[in-house]
């Protein structure tokens, strides 16, 4: 059996729904902190068991007869690290041969401030024991796709990144990465840095934008300072502010661009561009 933590998160979804068109439902585990949230997986035919990082003793039954699991990165930074060390504790405690673990784009030397516990969650799992998988994911398409809204009532995307550029990939690329190599020989000790094939400024994702919704988005690039104090004003709490401020201002560094292309080589296919995934984030928007 193949569990996934995470389940009813928007990366977990994905990977269930991927990994469900590789192998028999009823062999697919979808870890969940609240398994009443997470019917429309029982509907799939999978199983659905409660594992609530911060309470252990779930995770050694979710993770019982379990022979790889996909640890996806847990979401509030600083307790990240000790909520990952109990899953793989627990999988140690119960015998799970594998951990996939979705890490960061260079781990061990990214200046980002989300790296460290992404690091130190990579040598705990290398030294384990558990043969293991580090997926090494760069930045989400969908974090910008998903602010479309606003940038077209504003007129404007903004931001602190300057010219650096994003390989981002899109959530369903890197769920499709996660599975094959969860589902296909060779993979163990394997480290991939995950990245989309094109790498893009913020003034040219501004400009596609445009030309897509027929009206003209700009990219205003504010300081550090300033970003924050506007992502606070529409309500983002501290730590997504400090998180993605961090992430543009290092972006203008290089940090987010990559010409890896282990995720292509993983998915058998191009990852999707940022034109495809504006076209959908906008589709998307008319038929909501």
């Amino acid at each position: 059996m193949i569990a996934i933590t995470g389940a009813n998160g928007n990366l977990g979804r994905l990977a269930v729904q991927e990994l469900r068109d590789r192998i028999p439902a009823d062999q697919i585990v979808a870890l969940v902190r609240s398994p009443e949230k997470a019917l429309d997986l029982l509907a799939m035919g999978v199983q659905v068991r409660e594992a609530d990082y911060d309470r252990p003793e779930t995770l050694v039954e979710a993770l019982e007869g379990v022979e790889k699991v996909l640890l996806v990165s847990a979401v509030v930074p600083g307790k990240r690290l000790g909520q990952h060390k109990a899953v793989i504790d627990a999988a140690m405690q119960v015998g799970v041969r594998l951990i996939a673990y979705t890490s960061m784009l260079r781990a061990e030397t990214s200046a980002l401030a989300l790296a460290k516990e992404h690091w130190e969650t990579e040598q705990y799992l290398k030294n384990s024991g558990l043969e293991f998988v580090l997926l090494r994911n760069g930045w989400y398409l969908e974090n910008d796709t998903e602010a479309l809204s606003a940038a077209l009532a504003q007129g404007a995307i903004i931001g602190s990144s300057g010219d650096g550029r994003f390989s981002s990939a899109s959530r369903a690329d890197y769920a499709a990465a996660a599975i094959a190599v969860l589902t296909q020989p060779g993979h163990e000790g394997k480290i991939y840095e995950l990245a989309g094939d094109q790498s893009f400024a913020m003034h040219e994702l501004a400009a596609e934008v445009s030309k897509q919704a027929g009206q003209a988005i700009v990219y205003k690039n504010l300081s550090a300072t300033d970003f924050a104090a506007v992502l606070r004003n529409v309500g983002l709490p501290e730590m997504i502010v400090d998180v993605v401020v961090d992430a543009s201002v290092k972006a203008a560094q290089g940090e987010l661009e990559s010409a890896s292309r282990d995720l292509a080589r993983l998915i058998g296919r191009s990852t999707v561009s940022v034109a495809e995934a504006i076209r959908g984030a906008l589709q998307g928007r008319l038929q909501a």
